[in-house]
């Protein structure tokens, strides 16, 4: 894999949490529908620096399909909470895995977009009451 290609799958995993997050906020309060808005978009952000920088290194940008899976069945505030956490634990997943074949400013995205999606997941689980609510090596396999 190189620098574009892991850009690339990023930039899927954001994709796949933008969808993910429509799902999240239709099961939440108003307070959790806020929440749920700035994480959304904050990987809409991301999306389009990553399409930016995929563009002007002469790559194509994944495009977003037009539906995801989910891990599992939303239903309910608790299972809206734990997917919240599962796409930002995905997200930050690909991300640690674009460190290692990006440099430069490629890297410093990957480094900052890791970071986000950390802090995002901890807010998460606190809402959520999950304990702990912060893992020792975000992004690294469960």
């Amino acid at each position: 894999m190189n620098g574009a290609s892991a850009l690339a799958a990023a930039m899927m995993a954001e994709h796949e949490a933008i969808f993910g997050y429509g799902v999240v906020g239709a099961h939440l309060d108003r307070a959790g529908q806020d929440t749920a808005r700035a994480a959304e978009a904050a990987h809409r952000a991301r999306r389009d620096a990553v399409a930016m920088r995929l563009t002007t290194g002469s790559s194509k940008p994944p495009a977003a399909q037009p539906a995801y899976t989910l891990p599992f069945n939303v239903t309910n505030r608790d299972s809206a909470l734990r997917l919240a956490i599962a796409l930002e634990e995905h997200t930050a997943q690909a991300w640690r895995r674009a460190l290692a074949e990006t440099t430069g400013d490629d890297r410093r995205l990957a480094v900052e977009a890791l970071m986000e999606s950390a802090t995002q997941a901890t807010r998460w689980r606190r809402t959520a009451g999950v304990q702990p609510s912060t893992v020792p090596f975000p992004g690294a396999p469960a």
